[in-house]
């Protein structure tokens, strides 16, 4: 199957969201320009490590003299609706492409590969690209969505993504796993629901 790439410069917007109740939830990387939407899926742990390491890389942005502007008030965002997902994430990818003042994400399709890279490696599934991240011209492999964003984008997603993250189940202050409203077995407690 031909590669489809969705690429974003300067979306009208870019966001992480949720569909679902706190628990259940599947979450979401979407994109918005003009009347195009491109929606796919991730894993919790994907956003949260891909938020944290743009806000890393956005104060070593800032120490470097790049203008970021004032982190802005982070509210959980809405998902476009309906929400079709194009596909499901393996990897995600990032980098700063200091010729254009853009930070570059990319997201790739979850394939076969990516289960042989996760065996061989016990490693993040974020990755920090070098130089502008182009993909291979090659007509076959692994949909990707691409999108650049100015620091100040980067740091309203950055910020959203996180708030999304926070909205979940607390976690349990023992042992830091989610509770469930009806409490969960705690190891910490030796099993006793807490």
């Amino acid at each position: 199957m031909p590669r489809r790439i969705y690429s974003f410069d300067q979306p009208d917007r870019f966001i992480c969201g949720t569909l679902g109740e706190p628990g259940q939830r599947t979450f979401f990387l979407q994109a918005t320009k003009g009347g195009r939407v491109v929606s796919v899926a991730l894993e919790k742990a994907q956003v949260a490590a891909l938020a944290e390491r743009l806000a890393t890389l956005l104060l070593a942005l800032r120490q470097g003299g790049v203008e970021i502007g004032e982190e802005p008030l982070a509210g959980v965002p809405e998902l476009a609706e309906p929400v079709v997902e194009q596909f499901r994430v393996g990897v995600l990818s990032f980098g700063w492409n200091e010729d254009r003042g853009r930070i570059v994400i990319e997201a790739r399709e979850f394939d076969e590969d990516d289960i042989a890279d996760e065996e061989e490696e016990e490693g993040s599934a974020v990755e920090e690209l070098a130089g502008t991240a182009e993909v291979d011209a090659d007509d076959e492999g692994p949909d990707v969505v691409r999108v650049q964003l100015d620091p100040p984008a980067a740091l309203a997603f950055a910020s959203g993504a996180l708030a999304v993250v926070q909205a979940g189940r607390p976690p349990c202050p023992q042992c830091g796993a989610p509770l469930e409203p009806t409490g969960h077995f705690c190891p910490r407690r030796n099993g006793y629901t807490h």
